[in-house]
């Protein structure tokens, strides 16, 4: 099994590669990094002599003075060279690099410099190098007003703020998720590319990114409909959406419940999209699910009897507890990369409907069981 070390794991991209790799077990082992590495000799040889792969995440992308981010990336890339060399280490590199280089500014040429001192140290102990030219990332977890626009708009919009254009550029996109498979494919093929462009997968000007979040805004936080997603890229956007809002205050949301002499109505959830509705019992003391989606959107909605719902991001401790009762009928929503359950805390049967975006495809499930 290969041995694979992110520096910068806990990072937008590093997080998302470490949380993906992990789901592989018996392909990969990680070892794992912590940013003291860089400050300390000894524990930077420790973890470049164990591994096998070493994908070099770790950077600084924005600061008030841009000769410090010149000087941090440099100095990281040369700490990580003078470690493979005293430890005599030859893993496979893999560098992220930015579309940035090419531009009169000292983020680019931080990352094009690095990159050369990385194909110099490769090319003269004869190790595999691939440095990679990635263009704008977008995904779940991004860093508002660090890591991408979307992150930034997602995060205004979600949390009541206006947000505002300062340059409508047309952006070259890729999803963190896409990104990451690609990745994984040079690490498993051991592809050796001194620069490769990572190809984007959409392209859009920063407005008419803003002009779906704000869709998303209205149609599903403001009134709980899933809208209609034309693409993958569209259901990419939405589940980086989903990720940016409050959810320990937004969830439970309470259905609109219509009685009258014959009984009661709740409408359940409005869709501009298809998918998979089911229904199940559940008796006093039992818990259903423990797993998670990377991809899928999901709804949890109690009709009759008392539940608690529990959400816990992977790679966090933190647990979030929803109660729910079918005298007030009410749902959660599952974000993606958050393992969640719903378990039965009443003296009565437990009702509930379960709504997910796409059918059970035994081959292609998305379901990870990790207990929350």
């Amino acid at each position: 099994m290969l041995k694979i070390g992110i520096t910068g794991q806990q990072g937008f991209v590093g997080t998302h590669l470490y949380n993906t790799i992990s789901l592989s077990p018996h392909d990969f082992v990680l070892i794992d990094y912590e940013r003291k590495f860089f400050s300390n000799e000894i524990l930077l040889d420790e973890f470049v002599s164990k591994c096998d792969v070493i994908v070099h995440l770790a950077a600084m992308n924005r600061h008030e003075n841009p000769a410090v981010i010149y000087e941090t990336n440099i100095s990281l890339v040369k700490k990580l060279v003078s470690s493979l060399e005293r430890t005599g280490s030859k893993p496979h590199i893999l560098l992220s690099s930015s579309s940035q280089e090419e531009k009169n500014n000292l983020y680019g040429k931080s990352k094009k410099e690095g990159r050369e001192l990385l194909i110099n140290w490769a090319n003269k102990v004869g190790a595999v190098f691939t440095g990679l030219i990635i263009p704008n990332v977008f995904g779940p977890f991004g860093k508002p007003f660090y890591n991408s626009v979307v992150a930034t708009f997602s995060h205004q919009l979600a949390n009541g703020e206006t947000p505002t254009i300062q340059v409508d550029g047309e952006l070259k996109l890729i999803y963190v998720g896409e990104l990451i498979d690609k990745i994984i494919n040079f690490i498993k093929n051991k592809i050796e590319e001194n620069i490769y462009v990572v190809p984007h997968s959409k392209e859009a000007k920063v407005s008419e990114l803003l002009v779906l979040l704000k869709k998303f805004k209205n149609q599903y936080q403001n009134n709980g409909e899933i809208p209609l997603l034309n693409n993958s890229f569209e259901l990419n956007l939405f589940n980086t959406f989903r990720c940016a809002m409050p959810i320990k205050t937004y969830f439970p949301v309470k259905f609109t419940k219509h009685t009258d002499p014959r009984g009661s109505f709740v409408e359940v959830i409005r869709l501009g999209i298809g998918g998979q509705v089911s229904f199940s019992t559940t008796v006093p003391g039992i818990t259903r699910g423990n797993h998670f989606h990377t991809r899928k959107i999901e709804r949890f909605a109690v009709i009759k009897g008392k539940a608690l719902i529990q959400l816990r991001r992977i790679g966090t401790d933190e647990v979030l507890d929803f109660y729910l009762d079918g005298e007030q009928p009410s749902y959660v929503d599952m974000p993606i990369w958050y393992t969640h359950n719903i378990k039965n805390i009443g003296e009565e049967t437990l009702y509930t409907n379960f709504w997910i975006n796409e059918p059970y495809n035994p081959e292609d499930a998305d379901t990870y069981f990790v207990e929350v």
